[in-house]
């Protein structure tokens, strides 16, 4: 920790930093248990000129995503996430939904939180286009194979046999069990 503090007071002035300076923070944020050691090297790293480019490690990223957690700082948690510019956007998003389901724990007063809550938590907060670029993932088939799987359930049967249920999917490029299912939700929706 001491050589890093005298490595970034070094450094201070030069752009871009070094990249041992980026690694040794990376490796430090991993290595570090206590949470208090982690504020303060966080605490550092951020005052320093090369904050930005200490966003770029995803080590220092979850570092400091657990420092304003502990703080309660969800707020200042998620715009650090906006705004950093590591790789690993997979990660990057289950911190964002990490952070969302400590609000949702804190202000509930619970520990644990269900499938459902963590379900909803994520329709509540989807992560910003900043982490995921191509889109949220849709869940829903294209127009076209809805179409054709209403008028199928319209005109034959809304709840077909395993063969007809094979065919449909082979028409329809999906798993004969996303047929399965979307006919058993379908009926299930006309029910109520």
């Amino acid at each position: 920790m001491q050589q890093f503090m005298a490595m970034l007071k070094k450094n201070e002035n030069e752009h871009p930093p070094p990249t041992k300076l980026l690694d040794l923070a990376g490796q430090l944020c991993q290595e570090l248990q206590s949470i208090s050691s982690l504020e303060k090297l966080v605490e550092a790293m951020m005052k320093s000129k090369h904050n930005r480019d200490f966003l770029t490690n995803i080590h220092v990223v979850r570092a400091c995503v657990s420092v304003h957690i502990h703080r309660g700082q969800h707020g200042a948690a998620c715009r650090l996430l906006e705004h950093s510019k590591a790789e690993e956007k997979e990660e990057l998003v289950q911190l964002w939904h990490e952070v969302h389901y400590r609000r949702v724990m804190e202000k509930q007063q619970t520990d644990v939180l269900t499938s459902l809550q963590k379900f909803r938590c994520r329709k509540r907060n989807p992560p910003p286009v900043s982490l995921c670029p191509e889109g949220l993932k849709n869940r829903n088939y294209p127009e076209e194979v809805r179409q054709h799987l209403v008028r199928f359930a319209a005109e034959v049967t809304a709840n077909p046999n395993k063969k007809q249920r094979e065919e449909l999917a082979r028409a329809m490029k999906l798993q004969p069990t996303q047929v399965y299912n979307w006919f058993a939700n379908y009926r299930r929706r006309q029910k109520s």
